[in-house]
């Protein structure tokens, strides 16, 4: 039996596939060129090596160098360490001066002139009962504070003739004042007192007709004013 034999023909048709491959390898090419020009272009397109040109990026060297001298960390000078000398000694000073600063402080803040004793103002400056009264009364219990009324030095300080028991204090200004009637006496003679300060305790020694203080005040050392006006040019009331 005879079988024919046909051969493949030489021009077969090409499959769809192969012919969108060869459009793109073709599409592609014409955008790589298009992206590209003058000598670039031609050298792409030439010998298929693509050359590529060198650039150089000028920098301004000396700001870049101003600029990093002033952000580098900067070495400081240091002192020369000397250890403490005399430690225990300066330490002793400090105190010593901080504890005349406080005193100094308390000075300047403490009252120049107080009230010098609380109580009820029962008789004035002034002629009474046929005498003249050259101070002033003030009546309270026994043992009461009487202050000093200003900074001074007790002169006086014990028995008295009329006053019982007396104290006598001679002020900075010259000006004398007198306490009388007392059952207590906390100041001696020579002693330095400040305004406020405790002398004596309230009573009723002498000429009296009760526990009260007897304070008298005399600017000049011996003539004596009205204790109650002298108190309130000062700002304070009895």
């Amino acid at each position: 039996m005879l079988h024919s034999t046909k051969s493949a023909g030489k021009h077969r048709k090409q499959s769809p596939n192969k012919g969108r491959v060869a459009m793109v390898a073709v599409a592609t090419g014409a955008v790589s060129t298009a992206g590209l020009s003058g000598a670039a272009a031609a050298a792409l397109q030439g010998d298929g090596t693509q050359q590529a040109d060198s650039y150089t990026l000028a920098a301004d060297t000396d700001q870049l160098t101003a600029l990093t001298d002033e952000a580098a960390p900067q070495i400081l000078a240091i002192a020369e360490y000397k250890p403490v000398e005399n430690l225990a000694d300066q330490l002793v000073k400090a105190v010593a001066h901080s504890e005349e600063v406080a005193r100094a402080d308390e000075a300047a803040r403490a009252p120049l002139v107080v009230k010098p004793a609380e109580g009820v103002f029962t008789s004035g400056f002034g002629p009474r009962w046929g005498s003249f009264h050259s101070g002033v009364d003030i009546a309270n219990v026994n043992g009461t504070p009487i202050l000093a009324v200003m900074d001074g030095t007790v002169i006086d300080s014990g028995p008295a003739q009329g006053y019982g028991n007396w104290i006598r204090i001679r002020h900075e200004d010259g000006s004398v004042s007198v306490y009388g009637h007392m059952d207590s006496l906390y100041a001696t003679v020579g002693q330095v007192v400040h305004a406020g300060e405790l002398i004596a305790g309230m009573g009723s020694q002498g000429f009296s007709t009760g526990s009260h203080l007897h304070f008298e005040i005399h600017p000049d050392g011996n003539t004596p004013v009205d204790p109650a006006t002298w108190l309130a040019e000062r700002g304070i009331q009895l």
